[in-house]
């Protein structure tokens, strides 16, 4: 029997039906076709090349110098028509200056220019991993949609984002980048993010183009270890790292990054199975494929291409229409068409693709479209676009612990020692990828706490150590100052620079010298709430792990102060859950809620008993595991309501009641896990299939509904196949995270009349 992948994987909702960037038609069509058929190979390998933007630069340095340029050279190849795109270049000026070059050009097509905008521009929001923490598709599509006009109104047209990477190995370090471990809110959270970015109409001066990446698995690195080697089922390819590609490509992302990886023994940057057969011919996709910054030229390193010119023939017949920053293509292309080793064919297909997504950017007919000196000046660091970085900030916060109620603190009347190498830190306040944002803007803890207090000679503040070295008498101010405070503040974890690519850690604990401070200041007795810093689920063990409060408040971008200090002093109320589990040690990673059963599981009564699935020297959970958030509010579930069974063709509503006895308003986050107990591969113990977020005013009920159907518990069966088998089934609704919540089952039955 011959498998329609596509066909049966569209059937049963593991992807979407995928658009992007359709190829134009009419004028534009006949436009594309006169263009190809007037340019030189020369100018086609151009339009096939994206180089660092020289012009504009904006002093970060994200990647190694290779293939080095200067303004004038760059500004002489775009006149030459030998350049298609730059990107990391910001500013309407310098935008406006590389536009008239490449009009300047024999053919006059124009640039696109793009930049790595990953959680803001000039104004710096959460990272994408901590808004994630939100569960809320619509806050990030707006966050995403504000980026976008900051971005655009600086000149540029593309954004290399969002990271749909599933992310469930905390040693990697670009889970700072993603939505974490879980499939569903990947999806979600991928299509919101696309819609932001790209708006109602991609024409528009304020669209931005939007890279779902890394095109595919690239989170799956043995190891944790950022560029090493991928090797994984075709099952788990399909069910777990593709559904967040497919129902971004069908919100209409019109590019994709390759992965830089190696994939099961062959590269992704010359992998024509995943990016042509699988891209291309399995998800439908028909916009540009770019490989990563010089992968191309790794093909070398990585044993696959002889040199330069063979790495560029592989990279262009397995589907890469892009060169990022190597020059390979303009290098060697010529050659590789002159001698047949390249099909002109190939080259042609890879320029109208290029062509076409400058077409929907409406670039031909306004080629200085988002380059308008007086919207950048209004756009820039608005009123609107800093609010709204503020509420994302404060939405993203995740009460892990809250021991006797000791948060929310009051905001007079108490001593507060803030100590910890982030006390006044504004340096660590961005996280990886910032991009051009202005250094100096965030809002530091002692600033927004300081802030808010009657008395702000109240908060006394200390260091206690640096980040990774002990400081001289450093503990001691520290330890002097948590014995003169009701409650410490202990601003602790990782330095901004420890997280996102490249970034890998063995141990991903807490630094030793803050270990160490956290030690002492937990000595003297006094309560200590810990304001958690970091780009990736972390390790907790000693007073850090004990403190009386914990909040994760990961790298929430300029408007830190204010937001931590908003949740620590009840203005507003924690809301945020893990988007990622918080494992007991660094050895159990990978790991994430939704493994996959097995035949010796442990107990929960004896999680360390001998011949079970467990380590030695812990059990197989987590501490804080994906789902979990706490808030001021007590919220418990009442009234679940679930039919008994679901129709083959029809759906399962799932009702309920959310309580909140407490005295204060709380907004509650009520998951749908479901498992399935006998299948014909062995599924995962839980997994999300829905959520809901409500509002419950203090002392009130709130009533929810979600809703189920059969493709929802479809997955891909021994032969290959995608569908949901008939059978009986697990439901849990919980609060924080799976095994927190009620449990009820339910059947699904087969229609056996239908066909």
């Amino acid at each position: 029997m011959t498998i329609d992948r596509r066909a049966l994987l569209s059937r049963a909702g593991l992807l979407a039906a995928a658009v992007a960037v359709p190829m134009p038609a009419g004028a534009a069509a006949r436009r594309i076709d006169a263009l190809v058929g007037a340019m030189t190979i020369e100018e086609k390998a151009g339009q096939l090349s994206c180089f660092n933007d020289d012009v504009r630069p904006v002093g970060a340095v994200f990647n190694p110098v290779v293939n080095a340029s200067s303004a004038d050279a760059l500004l002489a190849q775009v006149r030459a028509g030998r350049v298609g795109m730059l990107f990391n270049g910001y500013g309407v000026a310098g935008a406006r200056r590389l536009q008239s070059a490449a009009l300047q050009s024999r053919l006059k097509i124009p640039l696109v220019l793009a930049a790595d905008v990953i959680h803001g521009c000039r104004t710096i929001f959460p990272i994408p991993l901590a808004e994630a923490a939100a569960f809320d598709p619509d806050l990030s599509e707006r966050a995403a949609r504000a980026v976008a006009r900051e971005a655009t109104a600086g000149g540029l047209h593309w954004t290399f984002a969002p990271v749909v990477d599933v992310a469930r190995d905390q040693r990697w370090g670009r889970v700072a980048e993603g939505a974490g471990e879980d499939v569903y809110l990947n999806r979600l959270l991928a299509v919101a993010r696309v819609r932001g970015f790209q708006g109602p109409d991609l024409r528009r001066a304020d669209a931005m183009l939007a890279t779902p990446k890394h095109f595919a698995g690239y989170s799956a690195v043995r190891g944790g270890m950022e560029y090493a080697a991928v090797d994984m089922s075709e099952a788990e390819l399909r069910e777990t790292y593709l559904p967040p590609f497919a129902d971004a490509f069908a919100a209409g992302a019109g590019a994709t990054i390759a992965s830089f990886t190696d994939f099961s023994g062959v590269p992704v940057t010359a992998n024509r199975h995943l990016l042509t057969d699988m891209l291309r011919g399995e998800l439908g996709f028909t916009g540009v494929c770019v490989s990563d910054y010089d992968a191309d030229r790794e093909l070398i390193a990585h044993g696959i291409a002889a040199d330069e010119a063979d790495a560029a023939r592989l990279a262009i017949l397995a589907g890469i229409d892009v060169s990022m920053q190597s020059g390979l293509y303009t290098a060697h292309l010529p050659g590789l068409v002159a001698r047949g080793a390249v099909p002109i064919a190939a080259v042609d297909q890879a320029v109208r693709r290029v062509l076409a997504l400058k077409e929907s950017l409406g670039l031909f007919d306004d080629p200085y479209r988002s380059m308008d000196a007086r919207v950048e000046r209004r756009e820039t660091r608005s009123p609107a676009i800093r609010r709204l970085a503020r509420d994302v900030a404060t939405r993203s916060i995740v009460l892990l612990k809250n021991t006797r109620d000791i948060l929310p603190l009051p905001r007079a009347g108490t001593r507060i020692a803030l100590i910890g190498p982030y006390a006044t830190d504004r340096a660590n306040l961005y996280g990886p990828w910032s991009f051009a944002g202005e250094q100096g803007a965030g809002v530091d803890l002692a600033t927004g706490l300081r802030a808010r207090l009657a008395d702000p000679s109240s908060l006394v503040v200390e260091a206690g150590s640096g980040i990774h070295d002990a400081v001289p008498d450093g503990i001691a101010r520290a330890v002097a100052a948590a014995r003169g405070a009701d409650v410490v503040l202990l601003a602790v974890g990782e330095a901004g620079d420890m997280s996102g690519e490249g970034n890998s850690r063995v141990a991903i604990d807490v630094p030793a010298a803050q270990r160490a401070l956290a030690e002492a200041v937990a000595a003297t007795g006094t309560p200590v709430v810990v304001l958690l810093r970091h780009g990736r689920a972390l390790v907790l063990d000693g007073a850090i792990r004990d403190a009386a409060a914990i909040l994760a408040t990961w790298f929430l971008g300029e408007a830190t102060g204010d937001a931590v200090a908003d949740i620590v002093f009840g203005i507003a109320g924690p809301s945020g859950h893990l988007p990622v589990s918080f494992p007991l040690a660094s050895g159990q990673q990978p790991w994430s809620y939704d493994h996959r059963s097995t035949g010796r599981p442990a107990s929960d009564a004896a999680p360390l008993e001998g011949g079970r699935a467990r380590w030695r020297d812990a059990p197989d959970r987590a501490l804080y595991p994906f789902g979990h958030g706490l808030t001021y509010g007590r919220l418990a579930l009442e009234g679940v309501m679930v039919g008994p069974t679901m129709a083959w063709d029809g759906e399962l509503l799932v009702e309920g009641v959310v309580r909140n006895t407490g005295a204060r308003d709380a907004v509650a986050l009520v998951q749908l896990y479901i498992h399935d107990r006998v299948a014909s591969r062995t599924r995962p113990v839980q997994q999300l299939k829905r959520f809901v977020r409500v509002a419950v005013p203090a002392g009130a009920s709130r009533r929810f509904a979600m809703s189920l159907r059969r493709a929802d518990l479809a997955f891909v069966t021994q032969d290959g196949s995608v569908r949901a088998e008939p059978g009986d089934f697990d439901l849990q609704l919980a609060l924080n995270g799976p095994g927190s919540g009620l449990g009820a089952s339910f059947a699904l039955v087969e229609d056996r009349s239908a066909g």
